[in-house]
């Protein structure tokens, strides 16, 4: 089992940046896939961006690919999402997800994702 605590979270203009933090406790880190998910008041959970466990493939949404980054430091048992030339629409609580990669894992699909942090809040102003 692992637990996941989010920090990072905040208030910024757009076009600003921000990097979220997600600190993993528990056995074994580095075997999960890590993923990242937003949701805003009214609208459905959605993907973010998700990690392999070696750090090696990352998967995006559409919607942040080229402006958001996805990594992983398992010597620290931290994932990272930095967030750059931010929009108004990125507004949303953002979730960190883990899940033990097995063929075939589907990273787009939160169902694969049973451990989940608490959230922090990203709100970006116009």
């Amino acid at each position: 089992q692992v637990q996941l605590v989010e920090s990072g979270g905040g208030l910024v203009q757009a076009g600003g940046s921000l990097r979220l933090s997600c600190a993993a406790s528990g056995r074994s880190f580095s075997s999960y896939a890590m993923g990242w998910f937003r949701q805003a008041p009214g609208t459905v959970r959605e993907f973010v961006a998700a990690i392999s466990w070696s750090g090696g493939p990352t998967y995006y949404a559409d919607s942040v690919k080229g402006r958001f980054t996805i990594s992983r430091d398992n010597a620290k048992n931290t994932v990272y999402l930095q967030m750059n030339s931010l929009k108004p629409e990125d507004t949303a609580l953002y979730y960190c997800a883990a899940g033990r990669p097995m063929s075939p894992f589907n990273y787009y699909d939160l169902s694969q994702y049973p451990y989940w942090g608490q959230g922090t809040q990203v709100t970006v102003s116009s």
